[in-house]
């Protein structure tokens, strides 16, 4: 007999900011109805699990968890399934998996409790994945960190690119008012936060879809960098096809902004990246990143790679390699393409052996490790501002630099929560490791 009356609940979030931004939103709704959480599976009378349906890995690890609860004793708590891959699945997830007790897309996640309600009031399966966009409350998210945070500005995608599920399962591209985002970024300054994380599966389009406000993105970030006591801002995802003179100059102008953009590239060809959909060749892509240097000479660069896409020859897996050792990124995330169910590419043959993808990745995983190590030795010897976030488990400060890179460094722990700069004298693998020139402490 499953939990009528739950009084605990545990959730597991797969994917991006975006899903851990939203996770923390349900977190906030599920203690104001009155649960607690638990950090253990077992202890739990709800489960959720909040999913990712971007890759074909990320899918199959929740499958496979949501299968190994069925043949459990667990099968018999509350289990809800929210997020992408409820919205990709629908229906179907309560086909291969009974024991599921409600399904929630992204556009209802909002509804999380009157569902709850539901399902024990009815003892039936409960299914909310229509509908539009029904906007979430942010202020009551239950943030896992106390000095920097994820701000939703805009969700969905209108690009369509031809291996991407985010359109199908996000929707089209939503911008938040200005004036409730820079409210929302107040209020988490008067609480003690430095720093925020600007979200959206394409922040640079940002006010696009709401002429009327003439405010696009990078006047959202003039807006907020007059915010007193916020220390810095970041942005995540970003379309190279949107990013404009106008953003580049804001980053090299705002005292906030940090000096990283997050410029996907995912191939190398163009003929791959037409048959992508990206809207944009890799010359006109060169010529971006060209313009943002000599703007902004300090800028580092992110990057999203996928190798292996339907029809990738050898010579075009090469051209994006070598394109890849050309512009030398600070951050990238590389993948071997998996086709998603839903998308135009799901049409085509995924014709390159998956022995022949794990050999490019592996390739393309190699060069970003010996350019990434090439990065920290040049680190050395330079002076870097850290925002010190917390302790270690071997007792040092830890925090982040500007461009998202790890440091330790020894310290009191009063000097949680402000930025120091910092001497960088080597690495431990990824980290680096430095010291303060003169602690500062600012507030």
């Amino acid at each position: 007999m499953k939990t009528k009356d739950p009084k605990t609940f545990f959730i597991r979030t797969y994917g991006c900011q975006m899903n851990e931004l939203e996770s923390e939103v349900m977190v906030g709704q599920l203690k104001r109805r009155g649960l607690k959480r638990v950090l253990d599976e077992a202890a739990a009378d709800l489960l959720l699990y909040n999913t990712c349906s971007i890759r074909d890995l990320a899918e199959r690890k929740v499958m496979g968890k949501l299968g190994q609860l069925g043949r459990s004793k667990m099968r018999n708590k509350l289990i809800g399934v929210t997020g992408c891959m409820a919205m990709a699945k629908k229906e179907t997830l309560f086909k291969k998996l009974p024991h599921v007790d409600f399904v929630i897309g992204t556009n209802n996640l909002s509804e999380l409790n009157n569902v709850l309600d539901d399902v024990i009031e009815s003892g039936q399966q409960q299914i909310r994945t229509e509908g539009e966009y029904d906007a979430l409350d942010y202020t009551i998210a239950e943030r896992e960190h106390k000095l920097k945070g994820y701000v939703s500005i805009i969700r969905g995608c209108d690009k369509y690119c031809t291996y991407c599920v985010v359109p199908y399962t996000r929707g089209q591209e939503v911008s938040r008012p200005h004036e409730e985002i820079e409210r929302e970024v107040r209020d988490m300054v008067q609480k003690g936060y430095k720093e925020v994380t600007l979200l959206g599966q394409n922040v640079n389009s940002y006010g696009k879809d709401q002429p009327q406000s003439g405010v696009l993105f990078h006047d959202l970030l003039y807006k907020l960098d007059k915010i007193e006591g916020l220390e810095r801002v970041r942005f995540l995802t970003s379309h190279p096809i949107d990013i404009s003179v106008e953003l580049m100059e804001a980053v090299r102008d705002l005292r906030t902004v940090c000096e990283f953009v997050h410029f996907p590239l995912q191939a190398g060809s163009n003929r791959i990246l037409k048959k992508m959909h990206r809207i944009y060749t890799k010359e006109q892509y060169l010529e971006k990143v060209a313009l943002l240097r000599s703007i902004v000479p300090n800028a580092k660069l992110g990057t999203d790679i996928i190798v292996g896409f339907c029809s990738e020859t050898d010579a075009e897996f090469e051209e994006t390699y070598q394109l890849f050792d050309e512009i030398g990124f600070s951050v990238a995330f590389i993948f071997a393409y998996s086709p998603r169910k839903g998308t135009p590419a799901m049409r085509w043959a995924d014709d390159v052996p998956e022995e022949v993808k794990q050999e490019r990745l592996h390739r393309l995983l190699d060069l970003y490790e010996k350019k990434a190590a090439q990065e920290r030795m040049g680190l050395i010897g330079s002076q870097m501002e850290v925002l010190v976030e917390g302790v270690n488990k071997n007792g040092q400060l830890k925090g982040t630099t500007r461009c998202w890179k790890n440091v330790v460094l020894d310290g009191n722990e009063s000097l949680i929560g402000s930025l120091q700069m910092v001497d960088i004298q080597g690495f431990n693998h990824s980290t680096l490791t430095g010291i303060i020139q003169r602690p500062l402490i600012l507030t």
